[in-house]
């Protein structure tokens, strides 16, 4: 359970209860060979990882409020610093949230290493997102340029040292998007042979 009281989307009872063929059990627990890696991931991994990583958010997010309201308002590039910082946390605590209350996809459930390369990509898009303008933070409110500007030059280590990983551990990134692309397409390819499959059979029968 995390800290905001949101329980496992799979929880113990739910995984003795599966009859999902993906789901197996060992001596270390339920586990599953995940769909982005095809990777032996045991659930109760997975979940302590989370769990940690929203630990070390909610640390990192006191310490930030605690730097912002005790800093000098006219030092502009620290509050800033501070703030893209903090970006990065509420962003991190959100994907977090996300995945550990998803109960209904086991697309989810991945190592911490898969899972760090996702959340690369998605703060990249974020990032670029909030540059544009599209959405709106209230990080960005007084000084947006300053902000981004430290955004861009900090987000990778910041996330690094939130997930606790290695610098190698976002080297790997284009296998894993590379991995994700391929099994894309394998769906629309499915996809779409059912579709023509259904319209046959459609044809057929009014024939």
């Amino acid at each position: 359970m995390l800290s905001n009281g949101m329980k496992r989307g799979f929880s113990p009872e739910r995984l003795r209860r599966f009859k999902e063929p993906k789901v197996r059990k060992d001596e270390g627990g339920y586990y599953i060979h995940t769909v982005n890696e095809n990777a032996k991931v045991y659930f109760d991994d997975y979940y302590k990882f989370l769990k940690s990583t929203e630990k070390r958010c909610l640390l990192e997010k006191e310490k930030l409020e605690k730097k912002i309201s005790g800093c000098d308002p006219e030092k502009l590039e620290t509050v800033a610093y501070y703030r893209a910082r903090n970006v990065i946390v509420e962003f991190v605590l959100k994907i977090v949230y996300s995945y550990y209350g998803n109960g209904h996809n086991f697309s989810v459930i991945m190592s911490p290493w898969c899972l760090g390369t996702v959340m690369l990509e998605k703060l990249e898009s974020y990032k670029e997102i909030l540059a544009g303008g599209e959405i709106e933070s209230p990080d960005l409110s007084d000084n947006p340029y300053y902000v981004l500007r430290y955004l861009h030059e900090i987000y990778r280590k910041a996330l690094m040292e939130l997930l606790d990983l290695p610098e190698k551990a976002f080297k790997v990134k284009w296998q894993y998007t590379e991995l994700l692309k391929r099994y894309s397409r394998l769906l629309c390819n499915v996809i779409g042979g059912l579709e023509t499959l259904l319209l046959f059979v459609k044809g057929s029968g009014s024939a």
